[in-house]
């Protein structure tokens, strides 16, 4: 029999963590991280990474794997992640996968097969050098002359993606699109039952708003300082992503404090409306409304009938 695997999906700062916790908790799983982010050491205020304290005792994959330079493709992610649904399923629980990541979760619920291919760092570098040159809107262009339906679906600002698309192709003489598949007419190797929260969208606007100055308050600052003392390049697609690349606007001058984290706010919420994007094509997940007030345990119990009657399984 297959695999059976429960996704917890949404934007940023829905709230998947504690709902996720709560599930696994409940359900006797563990919980594999879909952050594309949360794989890096030492990136931990920027990217949300849970606490040890949050976890309540339930085991998390996939987070603090390789360091900032260290390369890491979807094709790694896939594999490393197969293994670990393996081993939490013949351990008799059940894997989650928690996270924003629409690639990573596709990579896992739909047949998706990566060509292997050696990463060449120094191109990745002249790419990340050219989009802090010319913007990155070039070097999206570049991308859109190689593989124009990859182009289509990453927003220019998505650098780390499009370096990826274009080191793919030249690695490979493939376009990655090729590897993707229709999600809504397709099976994967496991049995997936996946669970979308969404929040209505000027509450979850200011949600995200009040989690960045949490960020600040919490000593983002001074996380990206130290990476950057430890000689980490500003220009690595890591530090590239969002939470980094505004602050490094700041300490490099470019940019105040304050500019800064208007920045991160509003690129943060443009965030969460392409991941809500995203998701909504996918016609396989089923859809919760979070409301900040409401009791989470109420929510969690919605959430456990459904999978039970999804699933057949004895949920209490």
């Amino acid at each position: 029999m297959k695999p059976l695997l429960i996704g917890i999906i949404g934007p940023t700062g829905v709230g998947k963590t504690n709902i996720s916790v709560e599930l696994a908790l409940r359900l006797n799983g563990e919980i594999i991280s879909t952050d594309s982010m949360q794989v890096y050491r030492q990136l931990n205020i920027g990217t949300a990474k849970i606490s040890e304290l949050e976890t309540k005792g339930v085991s998390h994959h996939l987070i603090n794997i390789i360091n900032p330079d260290e390369p890491f493709s979807v094709a790694d992610f896939q594999q490393l992640a197969k293994e670990k649904i393996y081993e939490i399923s013949a351990r008799g629980k059940l894997p989650f996968l928690v996270g924003g990541t629409g690639l990573y979760i596709n990579a896992l619920t739909a047949p998706y097969k990566f060509q292997e291919h050696t990463v060449n760092q120094s191109r990745r570098q002249e790419l990340a050098t050219l989009a802090e040159a010319k913007g990155n809107h070039f070097v999206h262009d570049l991308l859109a002359q190689v593989d124009s339906e990859l182009a289509a679906k990453l927003h220019h600002n998505d650098l780390r993606r499009i370096i990826r698309g274009i080191e793919y192709y030249e690695a490979t003489g493939e376009k990655i699109s090729n590897n993707y598949v229709d999600i809504n007419q397709t099976k994967g190797e496991f049995n997936v039952v996946l669970i979308g929260l969404t929040m209505e969208r000027n509450i979850l606007y200011h949600r995200i708003d009040a989690r960045v100055d949490e960020m600040i308050n919490d000593g983002l600052i001074e996380e990206v300082t130290n990476l950057l003392k430890q000689g980490y390049s500003p220009n690595l697609p890591a530090l590239q992503s969002l939470g980094y690349k505004e602050i490094i606007s700041y300490l490099t001058g470019k940019n105040s404090l304050e500019e800064a984290i208007s920045l991160l706010k509003r690129n943060t919420r443009r965030f969460a409306k392409r991941q809500l994007t995203w998701f909504k094509r996918d016609h396989r997940i089923h859809w919760f409304n979070i409301d900040p007030n409401d009791d989470i345990l109420k929510i969690i119990e919605k959430i456990c009938a459904y999978i039970g009657r999804t699933t057949n399984m004895l949920v209490e």
